[in-house]
């Protein structure tokens, strides 16, 4: 089945990964398993290897502890703070009635992002587990954490994907003019464009005029997306993404600890600068004034979905239910205060949201003058901010190029410390898996775990690349999230007990008041499992097929998207299921075994083979040896 449209032909084809990939994907993950079977075959499997990245000073000699609580600080902020702060929280502000979407932003946060991220990072403090290890609370939801893990892989390989694309700009903004400000075909910087994207003339034709309604920055995101087999240069670009990370957490949480100083801090600097050049702008107090001015909109608040698209952007813009703040947690001092990092690094994030409004919607607001447009035509959300209208607004200033580099700099290093995050988790549920096996060999944890999604996430870098891209993220860092975390709140506020986990928590930040936690109870037992509830139900209610552009899915694609859904989400009822029939398998087992105090009835006939050790009563009826009900 194939769709023929004027900008793109999408077929299953030109999605999968290309000619010639399959091959070469399967011989470098068969080299990659021999290398690490060779690796660990030539350590002899020292189970008592210490690991060499805990140092003598840290309290868990095991794991090992942040190095300092900056670093911790600035990895927890650089990991909720996000893309999504720069490229969708602006949009969702302006599409809500400006300033008056604060409102129901701010009460989502009180009432279901805060609760959750003080409750996944105490939860990962308290026994320093990753998130499969932390549900020994409550085994039989121990899937959870698998489905938080599988997420993770799922969304770091196309996470690593969007990297790309941004590194790949950045090399772009090293010229004069900005390839994607040119519409003369004969001016230099659009042949090295043409050339360095491979566009032949089979599928592009030199025009001095761009097609209508189609901006030049338009048209260069376009043709890097072009149907085909893998797009090189994009997978150099996700090759460089793949060892910036993986050399960033080679030694864990010791090294990553010290990148963050730079990837945490950059954003805001660069932020700061563009809004600062954005407010000189002419045309810059129209664009403010859409996003949060006095064109605010109270009517809005009636709207459900403004408060619908509040409540998702505050889950998913703090990275709750993901793993990664238990991840990171898991490595803390056991009395740290979590609590009050809690209120610094939420408070931190929405603040980071609302700045990143400012700094986009002044330069738009300049984009919209110069093309005399409402600002209205000129905004936009997701990959069309960051890689269309952004580039084009910052190609009308001078000096385009340093601002270009600037700002794409700023996704690499914002993109960066969620990645990190994400890796943490999965290498960190791996070496808490076979701790004996792996503790000594981070590196070569980490290695293996970022040259397999580099494989892939191949198929993300072909032709059709982007099509992959924006299937997993619908499908994988949606509904899914919003299932792991409303059985996380339920499981510990119910299951394990939410005045126990109160009291887990004062062991940690001290004996708090009644008054204290009267908040916290009311969000953990009620609000927030309700809050939820609500957004999960009305997300399936509301689902809709994905499109890119004006391009629908075909069937078999929708179909995997729910495959991927269902492979993610499946661990928990067989994890569930396994216990459950575990439990019956015991009982029938001891049903079927005599009970301790069987044997002759005097003592003197009882000798070795039946001894008196654990014998019972025997006037009491015994069931069972171990589930005993005394009558």
């Amino acid at each position: 089945m194939c769709m023929n449209t004027p900008r793109v032909m999408f077929c299953h084809v030109e999605m999968g990964v290309g000619r010639g990939v399959y091959p070469s994907f399967h011989l470098s993950l068969l080299t990659l398993l021999l290398f690490i079977y060779f690796s660990f075959l030539q350590d002899n499997i020292e189970s008592n290897r210490p690991d060499p990245n805990v140092r003598q000073e840290d309290e868990n000699t095991e794991r090992g502890n942040w190095s300092s609580k900056r670093e911790y600080m600035l990895s927890m902020i650089g990991y909720a703070v996000g893309l999504g702060n720069v490229w969708r929280f602006p949009y969702l502000a302006y599409k809500h009635g400006g300033g008056a979407f604060l409102i129901p932003y701010t009460i989502m946060l009180a009432v279901a992002g805060l609760p959750l991220f003080f409750m996944e990072s105490s939860f990962g403090q308290f026994c320093s587990q990753g998130p499969i290890n932390v549900w020994k609370a409550v085994p039989i939801l121990q899937g959870v954490g698998i489905t938080m893990m599988l997420v993770s892989i799922f969304v770091a390989i196309y996470y690593n994907v969007i990297i790309a694309y941004s590194i790949y700009y950045l090399f772009a903004s090293f010229q004069y003019p900005l390839p994607w400000s040119v519409k003369d075909c004969s001016s230099t910087a659009y042949n090295i464009t043409t050339a360095s994207l491979n566009v032949t003339s089979e599928n592009q034709t030199c025009q001095n005029e761009f097609s209508a309604g189609q901006s030049p920055s338009e048209k260069y995101w376009d043709s890097m997306n072009e149907t085909g087999p893998v797009v090189w240069h994009l997978a150099l670009c996700l090759l460089l993404a793949w060892i910036l990370v993986g050399g960033a957490l080679f030694k864990g949480i010791k090294s990553s600890g010290k990148v963050v100083y730079f990837t945490a801090t950059f954003p805001y600097i660069v932020l700061f600068i563009l809004l600062v050049r954005g407010a000189t702008l002419e045309g810059a107090k129209d664009g403010i004034e859409f996003y949060i001015g006095s064109k605010s909109n109270l009517t809005k608040l009636a709207d459900a979905e403004v408060w619908k698209d509040a409540a998702t952007q505050i889950f998913f813009s703090l990275s709750v239910a993901w793993g990664g703040l238990m991840a990171l947690s898991s490595y803390n001092k056991f009395y740290n205060n979590c609590y009050q990092d809690s209120i610094i690094v939420c408070v931190t994030n929405c603040g980071t949201s609302v700045f990143a409004g400012f700094a986009i919607f002044s330069i738009l607001g300049h984009m919209a003058h110069v093309y005399q447009r409402p600002v209205s035509e000129v905004a936009d959300a997701g990959f069309a901010l960051a890689f269309i209208a952004y580039p084009d607004a910052l190609s009308k200033l001078p000096i385009s190029p340093l601002w270009s580099i600037l700002f794409f700099l700023m996704l690499i290093t914002l993109g960066l410390d969620s990645q990190f995050a994400g890796i943490e988790v999965i290498a960190t549920c791996l070496q808490d898996a076979y701790p004996k096996v792996l503790k000594s060999k981070r590196g070569i944890v980490t290695t293996a775990v970022c040259i397999v999604l580099f494989l892939l996430g191949l198929p993300c870098v072909t032709g059709a690349g982007i099509y992959w891209v924006n299937l997993i993220d619908t499908f994988c860092a949606g509904w899914i999230l919003l299932v792991a975390g409303l059985l996380e709140v339920l499981g510990l506020s119910i299951l394990y007990g939410g005045n126990r986990f109160i009291k887990d928590i004062e062991m940690m930040i001290g004996t708090k008041s009644a008054l204290f936690w009267l908040w916290w109870r009311a969000c953990w037992f009620f609000i927030t499992p309700v809050v939820l509830s609500i957004i999960l139900v009305w997300s399936l209610y509301t689902f809709t097929s994905p499109t890119y552009g004006s391009v629908a899915y075909p069937d078999w694609g929708i179909s995997l998207g729910w495959c991927i859904s269902a492979f993610c989400l499946i661990w928990i009822p067989i994890v569930f299921d396994s216990d459950r029939l575990a439990f019956v398998i015991q009982r029938i087992k001891a049903a079927c075994s005599p009970t301790e105090d069987w044997g002759p009835y005097l003592e003197c006939h009882r000798g070795e083979r039946y001894g008196t050790s654990g014998a019972t009563d025997a006037n009491i009826f015994v069931i069972s040896n171990k589930f005993t009900t005394s009558l």
